[in-house]
């Protein structure tokens, strides 16, 4: 059987206790290494193929009707920048492998250390420079795909 065990209970089970699992467990969580796999968007569920399928008429998409719009489906940001348009990228940050990529005033931003990303990925700042993965999307009626 594969089970997956979080990392508070590996730490529990290597016998850490109290005050030495709080320090291991809290200094483990900053690391960038850390990625629960289980958000990766390649192994989440609720994917057709190697595809997201997002009913817009659903009240969980809604909010992607309206420009400026965003939201995070399994670890993936999707945003409305256009009539026309969508944007989708990875919500893990280039700079420290965060978790936390937001769409904000028509770019995408962490707010761990202020990385900037415009729509295409491409950073905009210093702490951006490395960008950010990208998925490429289609609307089809009232359902968007994000091609994984």
């Amino acid at each position: 059987m594969n089970e997956k065990m979080n990392r508070m209970e590996f730490l529990k089970s290597l016998g850490l206790k109290g005050a030495s699992l709080l320090a291991v467990y809290c200094a483990a969580s900053g690391l960038s290494s850390c990625v629960n796999e289980s958000m990766d968007p390649t192994t989440t569920g609720g994917t057709t193929g190697n595809q997201l399928s997002l009913d817009l008429t659903s009240s969980t998409y809604s909010k992607l009707n309206t420009v400026g719009n965003y939201v995070i489906v399994s670890g993936i940001v999707i945003a409305r920048i256009s009539t026309t348009a969508f944007a989708a990228v990875t919500q893990v940050c280039s700079h420290e492998g965060q978790r936390k990529v937001v769409y904000n005033a028509g770019e995408f931003y962490c707010p761990a250390h202020g990385a900037r990303f415009d729509t295409a990925g491409k950073g905009l700042n210093s702490t951006g420079s490395r960008g950010l993965k990208t998925y490429v999307t289609s609307l089809q009626g009232t359902t968007l795909l994000v091609t994984l």
